[in-house]
């Protein structure tokens, strides 16, 4: 306790020469003398005692009812801090758009392009894509939400992300299809690795793997030369009801309504892009079924309602 003191009292310059030369023998006393070394380059901050009262009964005065008066020199301060935000943010938001490429095609829409490395894409109706241009040179990653075609170029890695599986070629042409609870790829070139949950399969040319709500469909071959949406026609094999009649509704920017029908009903066969009518009589006469056409509106019944 008396060596605290001693030291306290030698910082302040305070000490007797019986104190000096007993602080002096202690083993850190050339600490000591660094501190009060670096101690005696800082300079205590002089404050105008009048000057500082004179500042705050002028802000008081400024003080009103309604709140702080703010001087207008502080406006243009916060004006000038409030343009920089918006111009980070701004310049952040242009980043980050101007590097994020998406593909969006609504019903009865379909659209033509070509990725960063000339890859072709198709996107069928209601469907998206998105992708990093900044990072496709190294990683040729996208996400698909609904249906498209690929003619991939030979490369690395190409990776389809959707929601249910995950589809990964080196250069091939192929369909990748996901829709509420369904999923489907086809290949109709080269070989295409397909992932889904512990699941990995290799599709060579002609051979489909399907999921329809969570069970893999035994199905796994498919005529190549078939005609596909590519040709404005759809075709399936085996496919529950509900699952074509939402594909009519992406094709032709309906909606459907059924009455007493059993929507998990297999069914075979295609329908046209083309034409509305013609489309539903190749799914509903098929099934023994009817229609009824009110604008963008029909309803699919049995025949004897």
């Amino acid at each position: 306790m008396n060596k605290e003191k001693d030291i306290l009292k030698w910082l302040n310059r305070e000490t007797s020469d019986e104190e000096f030369m007993r602080l002096k023998e202690t083993d850190n006393f050339k600490t000591l003398e660094k501190i009060a070394h670096y101690s005696s380059q800082i300079e205590t901050p002089k404050v105008d005692a009048k000057k500082a009262l004179a500042d705050f009964k002028l802000k008081t005065q400024q003080t009103t009812k309604k709140g702080k008066v703010v001087p207008f020199n502080n406006y243009k301060k916060w004006y000038k801090y409030a343009a920089a935000i918006v111009i980070l943010l701004t310049t952040s938001y242009f980043f980050l758009l101007n590097n994020t490429s998406r593909f969006k095609t609504t019903f009865a829409q379909t659209k033509n392009f070509n990725l960063p490395d000339k890859s072709e894409v198709v996107l069928n109706a209601n469907s998206e894509i998105s992708f990093s241009k900044k990072e496709w040179k190294n990683n040729r990653n996208l996400t698909l939400d609904g249906e498209a075609f690929f003619k991939v170029q030979k490369g690395k890695n190409f990776t389809v992300n959707t929601d249910i599986g995950q589809v990964t070629v080196l250069g091939t042409q192929f369909n990748v299809k996901e829709r509420t609870n369904y999923f489907e790829v086809k290949t109709y070139e080269g070989l295409v690795s397909v992932a889904y949950k512990d699941t990995l399969i290799k599709l060579p040319k002609g051979t489909i793997f399907k999921v329809v709500n969570g069970v893999i469909d035994t199905n796994n071959t498919f005529d190549v030369n078939e005609k596909s949406w590519l040709q404005k026609e759809s075709n399936f094999k085996s496919i529950p009801l509900r699952y074509v009649l939402a594909e009519i509704e992406n094709q032709f920017d309906c909606k459907i309504e059924t009455k007493d029908i059993d929507l998990e009903t297999l069914y075979s066969g295609g329908f046209t892009h083309t034409d509305l009518n013609i489309a539903l009589k190749s799914v509903t006469i098929p099934l023994q079924l009817s229609f009824k056409i009110d604008g963008k509106k029909i309803t699919i019944f049995n025949y004897g309602n």
